[in-house]
């Protein structure tokens, strides 16, 4: 159960920083977002691995790192409490708490952006992350964080820059609910989730069984 609601807490966090940050219009979301994320995988790595993101877990699920009775848990506990966060943001006042994608950006262009700096954040986690040749490293969280704060200033414009099915799917569900649900969530959970999947297997291929 702590795993649970590790991921709960941070998964909670990371979706309300991007909501409120992005929100809010300010330049600096990409930086609120990055430490958000560096203070989460701190509190909640050594409980729950500080997935934070589905498509995190369904890599560990494919490599047989977690059975699927873990990873459906873990997969709820993603995606209601990055629902709920949705709804406070909106609660607090921003009228748009879902990526979003930058004005005469196209499908294919946004998608694109998803799926280039997903596969350069999914390499690098799992390269410095998931490894035994650098298992027990400690520069791997600064390696996952700057990867994640150069994706959000390069291609927030043009995608949103989810990279996390979560971040896409929360906003998705509450304004469904809401009636008015986003048409662009495909971009925000198909791309991460297919370069998730690709990069796992590249990684498998990689360094085999490591």
């Amino acid at each position: 159960m702590k795993n649970y609601l590790t991921e709960f807490i941070g998964t909670f966090f990371l979706v309300l920083t991007i909501a409120l940050a992005v929100g809010s219009g300010t330049d600096m979301a990409p930086i609120a977002i990055w430490v958000i994320l560096m203070v989460m995988v701190y509190m909640g790595g050594h409980i729950s691995g500080a997935h934070y993101n589905p498509a995190v877990t369904l890599w560990l699920l494919m490599r047989g790192k977690i059975s699927i009775n873990e990873s459906v848990m873990y997969w709820i506990s993603q995606i209601l409490w990055g629902l709920v966060a949705v709804a406070v943001a909106y609660f607090l006042g921003q009228g748009r708490a879902g990526p979003a994608l930058g004005a005469w950006v196209s499908s294919g262009q946004a998608v694109l952006a998803e799926i280039l700096f997903t596969f350069a954040l999914v390499s690098v986690v799992l390269h410095t992350a998931a490894t035994k040749a650098t298992s027990g490293n400690s520069y791997y969280g600064l390696a996952i964080w700057f990867t994640v704060l150069a994706a959000a200033f390069a291609a927030g414009g043009i995608s949103g820059g989810a990279f996390n099915p979560a971040v896409g799917l929360g906003p998705w569900l509450y304004e469904s609910f809401n009636g008015w649900g986003n048409s662009d969530v495909w971009i925000h959970v198909v791309g991460p989730l297919l370069w998730w999947v690709l990069a796992a297997l590249y990684h498998a291929m990689a360094v085999g069984d490591e």
